[in-house]
């Protein structure tokens, strides 16, 4: 039987790819306070400026190309079953051939209601444009499927849930500062192999069991797949 190899992945990840994060000092975020585009309140008060920043976040991942560190991961599910629990929002995982993607904080290429019922139904976006005229089937105007601050993570279980049935657990390109998904690395078994993929994993606050590899995502795989496979 294939051990549960499990990926907790971040915005590091998809930085190879070319696409910056909130933290970063550049791209898409430098000219936007998160209040403005990223809450539920900006979303009801502005909400034409909320849906044409996540257009443009959303043509940035269409534009960009899943690196090897996503492809690496993909390729382990040869000798393992893989899952990958991502914080992003881009789809480059699953570009990359991973199969068991579960996404905390949403996927910008998917639109779900902004009326009552947003968790019931999600509708893939065709190209990187959701307009006005964009409604789900009960008629109200349909957001990006992102979970914004201040709104709960409806997939928080399953992750959970994954995680504690984990033989080997892989934190990668991820600083563990947004909570709740963050405390989900101390819920892996007391027997499963952990580790951490981070250029900057010497300023994180991780349990003392993570091995800590030091380097940039792609690098940081190739150097965990020897470990693993021998």
């Amino acid at each position: 039987m294939k051990r549960k190899l499990v990926f907790f992945s971040g915005a590091g990840i998809s930085a190879e790819s070319g696409i910056s994060t909130f933290r970063d000092s550049s791209g898409l975020w430098e000219h936007y306070n998160i209040e403005d585009v990223a809450t539920p309140e900006a979303w009801n008060t502005n909400t034409d400026l909320v849906s044409d920043f996540y257009n443009q976040r959303r043509k940035q991942v269409i534009q960009s190309e899943p690196n090897s560190a996503h492809k690496l991961i993909a390729t382990l599910e040869n000798e393992f079953y893989v899952n990958v629990i991502t914080q992003n929002i881009d789809d480059l995982h699953e570009r990359a051939g991973s199969k068991n993607v579960l996404h905390l904080h949403g996927n910008i290429r998917l639109a779900k209601s902004s009326g009552p019922k947003q968790e019931e139904k999600f509708y893939p976006i065709d190209g990187w444009e959701l307009t006005v005229n964009d409604k789900c089937t009960e008629g109200f105007r349909l957001r990006p499927h992102v979970v914004w601050f201040g709104e709960q993570v409806p997939a928080l279980n399953d992750a959970a849930k994954i995680i504690q049935e984990a033989d080997i657990l892989v934190v990668i390109g991820t600083s563990l500062q947004v909570y709740p998904a963050a405390g989900l690395v101390h819920l892996a078994p007391d027997n499963c192999k952990c580790y951490v993929i981070d250029p900057n994993v010497d300023d994180f606050e991780i349990p003392s069991n993570f091995v800590n590899i030091k380097s940039k995502a792609s690098d940081g795989m190739r150097e965990l797949i020897k470990r693993i496979l021998d």
